[in-house]
């Protein structure tokens, strides 16, 4: 297994149809049409500017996300990707993903993102069910998905969609029809995430008012042990925590973050992680997408936060996200970043309860037992 994660690019197109209910990204309504020359021209000034602090990096993947990506024009897609182009050499077989809702799902503007460059989609489509798509503030029905589905398949090689599991009076028997549903027509790749309230939001506020009624710890789990068995028979098992794919069809831009590699991250509210020559750079942009793009045109960049990590920190990171994965991480890529050892007791300890195992020689990874409670696996290798 390689121990080069390599060098990715992240775009961040804030801007969505509607906010959903659950959701705390960074992402804006607009009632009026967004001036997509000036943010693509934004977009390819904060680009130049990683470019410089980037030399002899190649890019493996570019990952166009959101927001509502597929709102776009694909001239503005094609803009982003050729001032990428312009600033850094990429890789022959370089992954180019865009996010898209089904709502916004066209074939002809779907043929221009792949013109444009784009070669791999990801859908989010959330539900098949339409009562439940309302119920979480989506635009789209269940026809619009498959249709959306359908053409994705169809124009691209690569596709993946996302659905959210542990809603409110989703039982284990509900899941598992709409799962196998699901499968049916997956291509190569899905992420499915559990229903989590998020600080913040509209369901946020329902839940604390007791409108809102989540799944119990046990059925939780159930839900959870569900979508293991369930992918694992499709021959789609799970790569990480929440994602699933036939194998060699794992994202490889989440790969890149998930093993710790350098990722540019270029637009409102994007995050960055650069090796330079004192040590692993965190950067983060302006949130406000006006703010960003007015802070990108006075001083060619939005930056609002320039961070050097410190070793514990940075192996910190690579720990809790390696541990995200089922190929688990590296103990001794792990001890030359922390300047520590990890504690062959403590190790010994979740194996023995199950929750670790070693995968490899020298690596260790998180059991299926384990992923529920990775949070804790992980404080318990880092304490």
């Amino acid at each position: 297994m390689s121990e080069d994660p390599g060098f990715g690019v992240y775009v961040h197109w804030p801007f969505c149809a509607a906010k959903c209910p659950y959701c705390d990204f960074n992402s804006h309504v607009r009632h009026q049409p967004v001036d997509e020359a000036r943010f693509a021209s934004a977009f390819a000034r904060e680009i130049d500017y990683f470019g410089a602090l980037t030399p002899r990096r190649t890019v493996r993947s570019i990952f166009l996300g959101g927001g509502t990506p597929s709102l776009m024009k694909p001239e503005t897609v094609a803009s982003i990707l050729d001032a990428i182009a312009r600033t850094w050499p990429m890789e022959a077989n370089a992954e180019i993903t865009l996010e898209a809702n089904p709502s916004s799902v066209e074939a002809g503007r779907f043929a221009g993102y792949r013109a444009a460059g784009v070669n791999r989609v990801s859908l989010g489509v959330q539900s098949f069910d339409d009562g439940e798509l309302k119920r979480l503030g989506r635009l789209h029905n269940a026809a619009e998905a498959f249709e959306a589905i359908r053409i994705a398949q169809s124009t691209f090689d690569r596709s993946s969609f996302d659905l959210i599991y542990a809603r409110p009076g989703q039982t284990p028997e509900m899941w598992r029809d709409e799962l196998t549903a699901a499968l049916s027509r997956a291509g190569e790749h899905l992420s499915l995430y559990q229903l989590t309230i998020e600080e913040g939001t509209p369901y946020q506020a329902l839940y604390d008012a007791g409108k809102l009624k989540m799944p119990d710890e046990d059925t939780a789990r159930a839900l959870w042990d569900v979508t293991q068995e369930t992918c694992a028979m499709a021959g789609m098992p799970a790569y990480e925590i929440s994602n699933h794919a036939r194998p060699g069809a794992e994202s490889r831009h989440n790969l890149l973050y998930w093993r710790s590699g350098e990722w540019a991250g270029i637009g409102p509210g994007a995050h960055s992680r650069i090796d330079m020559m004192d040590g692993r750079h965190a950067f983060s942009t302006e949130l406000q997408p006006e703010h960003w793009a007015a802070r990108v045109e006075q001083s060619g960049n939005g930056v609002i936060v320039d961070e050097t990590l410190d070793p514990v920190e940075v192996s910190d990171e690579y720990l809790l996200m390696g541990l995200r994965l089922s190929e688990g991480i590296d103990i001794e890529r792990f001890e030359k970043i922390a300047g520590y050892r990890l504690d062959p007791a403590r190790i010994r300890d979740l194996e023995e309860n199950g929750l670790i195992s070693r995968p490899a020689p020298g690596r260790i990874n998180v059991t299926l037992e384990g992923f529920p409670v990775l949070d804790a696996v992980v404080a318990d290798l880092a304490a």
